[in-house]
């Protein structure tokens, strides 16, 4: 039971953090992203057991059927470079925490938003106007296609309509 309690309230929590607007909101992605929100920093961590911030992009993106590598730098190297105004539910955004460099990854959600696993509260949702990351905010990339958005997006959907 309180198993479940945890679980509805992580739904409701990143409902309300993507806001119900969103591309991604009730999506595919948005359920593999809502299932993972409070899992704990673990540096190397690729699964649900612990995340770091490129294993957390990795562990999604796979469950949507897009292979990542296992590095912030690497990831940044793929896809299409994409400006802060024409952000979508799915994209990638870096940020160089460090000084030296691209060396964090989050995945843009919408409004605002971007999920990621933090060192010190784990997988979140953070307002890019956050003034930490704002400051730190290198760019986006667009990795998956027009076809895998709109797969990811309208999973969920179609999921609801079969009886």
């Amino acid at each position: 039971m309180k198993k479940k309690l945890v679980a509805a309230f992580l739904s409701f929590s990143i409902v309300l953090a993507i806001g119900a607007g969103s591309a991604l909101a009730d999506s595919k992605m948005d359920k593999v992203i809502g299932s993972a929100i409070g899992t704990k920093y673990v540096s190397g961590g690729t699964t649900t057991s612990g995340f770091d911030c490129s294993g957390f992009t990795m562990y999604v993106f796979n469950q949507i059927g897009i292979d990542l590598p296992h590095q912030s730098g690497s990831q940044y190297q793929m896809g299409e470079a994409v400006s802060r105004s024409e952000l979508r539910a799915g994209d990638l955004v870096f940020f160089n925490t460090s000084g030296k460099g691209v060396s964090h990854v989050g995945i843009y959600v919408g409004d605002g938003k971007f999920a990621h696993a933090s060192t010190s509260r784990g997988v979140i949702i953070t307002s890019l106007s956050d003034s930490y990351y704002v400051n730190r905010y290198v760019g986006a990339k667009r990795v998956m296609s027009n076809t895998k958005y709109q797969a990811a997006a309208a999973d969920a959907q179609d999921d609801d309509n079969v009886q």
